[in-house]
């Protein structure tokens, strides 16, 4: 949860999981869709998708136990280097370099590394670091984990609070007397800044089908944005729609275009035009669900409630 997700955000998104999970078997035998119902809010999908998987991979081929080799932990769906280490340490006591966005910019101050730590040339050469200032082996095993916890702990909360992005507070920090970055005025210029680009920005409509107090909902494919999510239909054109809601079962008494939604991805911004829909089903089917595979009919507050993307529960509210 934390990849991508500041830890304010995160905490109660967190201890909810844990009360619905308590174990790895837990999760492992839960369906997705409960998994993405917990999720939603925080974005990139995917990670809690890997994260159902991880689980599975778990039980299945470790008997629920996590491995105290990062190697092995690194094969784990959407387990990367660092995070696999960060485990091993917190987890087993490992000896093992972590290298997540506050370390990197910790290091990079510290250590002097100009250019944008994302790049590949600097990642390397922030990695190096990273295993040479790595604590010395100790003679004592219960003493090396116990420096190895701290040191790892200590490093990411130095960059989580006094080396942060634009206010370092050198004035506080323990190593200030050795970082490069203090000492020849480059505390503002180092780490490198990403290049700059230019998002592309699509457009979609969303249909919000309204019968009777009901909303209509069509689950994603599993891969792709919103990946497994239920979401609203869509189409590229608000002409499009009344050919469109015909798969549907349904006929429109009245439409109503919505203010314009606009969500931001990494690599594109999607500006959501949603049109609401007063529809009549003109087919009968079971109670509250469609005959069509993958739709589904629920109360608006229960569509709010289920596994669905963060501006798709703003459309809906918002009706």
């Amino acid at each position: 949860m934390l990849q991508q997700t500041q830890v304010g955000t995160v905490i109660p998104y967190y201890l909810r999981f844990l009360e619905r999970f308590p174990t790895v078997r837990a999760l492992a035998a839960a369906p997705l869709d409960d998994v993405l119902t917990l999720w939603s809010g925080l974005g990139y999908y995917s990670r809690a998708r890997n994260l159902h998987k991880a689980a599975q991979r778990l039980v299945a081929d470790h008997g629920g136990v996590m491995p105290a080799d990062p190697d092995i932990v690194q094969t784990l769906p959407g387990i990367g280097r660092s995070t696999a280490a960060a485990i091993c340490v917190f987890a087993q006591g490992g000896r093992h370099a972590i290298l997540d966005g506050n370390v990197k910019r910790v290091l990079a101050r510290y250590c002097g590394v100009h250019g944008y730590p994302g790049g590949a040339a600097v990642q390397a050469k922030l990695w190096a670091q990273a295993e040479a200032l790595l604590p010395p082996v100790g003679k004592n095993a219960s003493t090396e984990t116990a420096a190895i916890i701290a040191y790892t702990q200590g490093l990411m909360d130095l960059g989580a609070s006094l080396c942060s992005r634009s206010k370092p507070q050198c004035e506080h920090c323990p190593l200030s007397a050795d970082c490069a970055a203090h000492l020849l005025g480059l505390t503002h210029v180092l780490p490198g800044k990403k290049p700059r680009a230019t998002l592309p920005q699509r457009e979609t409509v969303m249909l919000v089908m309204r019968n009777t107090g009901e909303i209509l909902l069509e689950k994603r494919p599993a891969n792709g944005i919103w990946g497994g999510l239920w979401s609203l239909p869509e189409v590229a054109h608000e002409r499009d729609a009344a050919t469109a809601v015909r798969r549907y079962g349904v006929s429109v008494r009245a439409s109503q275009s919505m203010p314009l939604i606009a969500h931001g991805f990494t690599h594109y911004k999607l500006n959501i035009t949603p049109l609401l829909l007063d529809v009549k089903k003109s087919r009968p089917g079971a109670a509250g669900v469609s005959q069509a595979p993958g739709v589904v009919w629920l109360a608006a507050e229960d569509a709010a409630q289920a596994a669905i993307p963060a501006p798709v529960r703003r459309i809906i509210l918002s009706i």
